[in-house]
């Protein structure tokens, strides 16, 4: 299936899983007003100059990308999250941690403002 909205994804996903994707786009515009949804992938993601940011609900994880790759303070925080990429894994039996998920949106729409 091809989506062509954040919402017609977060539509096709569980309904436990829906507010926790909502409250990532939320997160992004609150903190990134001027970046502009967008579906990328087959997934919801937001774009400035260019798509920095991608999220996507699996059957036990939320998954966040790019890897952030230039702030090393923050990678090393997000070190239990990271897979064998970079990429990050939020378990979906384990409360999301909102606010870091913000700054790696910043930390993205910065290194990706710059490319």
């Amino acid at each position: 299936m091809s989506f062509s909205s954040h919402e017609e994804y977060f539509e096709s996903v569980l309904a436990d899983v829906q507010p926790l994707m909502l409250s990532i786009q939320t997160k992004v515009e609150a903190l990134l007003p001027n970046a502009s949804r967008c579906i990328s992938y087959n997934m919801p993601a937001f774009k400035a100059k260019r798509v920095f940011f991608y999220f996507a609900a699996f059957k036990k994880h939320i998954g966040i990308y790019p890897p952030v790759k230039e702030d090393t303070a923050l990678i090393k925080e997000l070190a239990p999250h990271r897979g064998v990429k970079g990429n990050l894994s939020f378990p979906l039996n384990q409360p999301l941690p909102i606010d870091l998920i913000g700054r790696v949106a910043i930390a993205l729409h910065r290194e990706y403002e710059h490319k």
